[in-house]
């Protein structure tokens, strides 16, 4: 695993490839129930992490995302659920927060850019998933403005990591993709370079820093500069350490990065 630097107390980690028990495009350590992992080994998986972060499996909190800006809060009652109605409160959620120690809150990448945020002064911790759809839509803002409203976080006692994504140079995009961050207000010429298209010499393609804009939005809602890491680990690069859909396809392993109080 790849451990991120977080104030005492906290643990905040990325999984990586290795370790685990799956195969082929998902080997070896996916926890994520939803991309086409073999059920078996995706528990097995998941037995592991949780003995590596000396918690149950149980206490182990990953949603099913769909690149919305859905936020859920996880609380005891969560805990009293039966595994279907667990599974529901978890569907078509992309950021999850908590201020319960001993549990693990994560999300599930293979691209796209996971961010953890820890409020030191109330002692709340999210977790974000935040693709291209969720950084136009503003799913961290979304995050902190929840966070606000809940816990009474303040953006200055957030401390925010910015885990494994693609990187701006792999990260290619369409004009569509470009038009709709600069339909939202992005500052393109802080976000956007073109390059030489990766399967045609002769045209230029727009790419987009995800890392930038998480970070911008993040600043925007008074997280200071220095309170933000970048890990700056692009998953295409270092696809065989970390899992990345455009370089696997969709039918691959996925990233887990969670945080947790102890």
């Amino acid at each position: 695993m790849t451990y991120h630097d977080l104030p005492d107390g906290v643990v905040a980690f990325s999984t990586t490839r290795h370790g685990g028990v799956s195969q082929g495009n998902y080997s070896e350590f996916n926890i994520n129930p939803y991309c086409g992992d073999e059920p078996d080994a995706v528990k097995r998986n998941l037995a592991l992490l949780a003995n590596i972060l000396f918690v149950p499996a149980k206490h182990i909190v990953l949603p099913h995302q769909t690149h919305g800006i859905e936020v859920r809060k996880i609380t005891d009652d969560f805990f009293s659920l039966d595994e279907t109605n667990k599974k529901t409160f978890l569907e078509g959620v992309d950021a999850l927060m908590t201020d319960m120690r001993n549990v693990c809150i994560g999300v599930s990448t293979a691209d796209c850019i996971p961010i953890l945020l820890y409020d030191c002064v109330h002692h709340v911790v999210a977790a974000v998933h935040a693709g291209w759809r969720g950084t136009v839509s503003g799913i961290v803002r979304e995050t902190i403005s929840k966070m606000q409203s809940t816990y009474g976080t303040q953006g200055k006692d957030i401390w925010a990591i910015i885990g494994p994504g693609i990187s701006l140079e792999h990260f290619e995009v369409g004009d569509e993709v470009y038009e709709q961050f600069e339909k939202a207000g992005f500052r393109m010429l802080n976000i956007a370079k073109r390059y030489p298209c990766s399967t045609n010499d002769h045209s230029w393609k727009w790419h987009i820093d995800l890392w930038a804009c998480n970070r911008m939005q993040m600043e925007e809602m008074g997280v200071l500069p220095e309170q933000i890491q970048v890990t700056g680990i692009c998953t295409y690069t270092q696809y065989k350490d970390y899992f990345s859909a455009r370089r696997l396809g969709i039918n691959s392993g996925r990233i887990f990065t969670g945080i947790m109080m102890k």
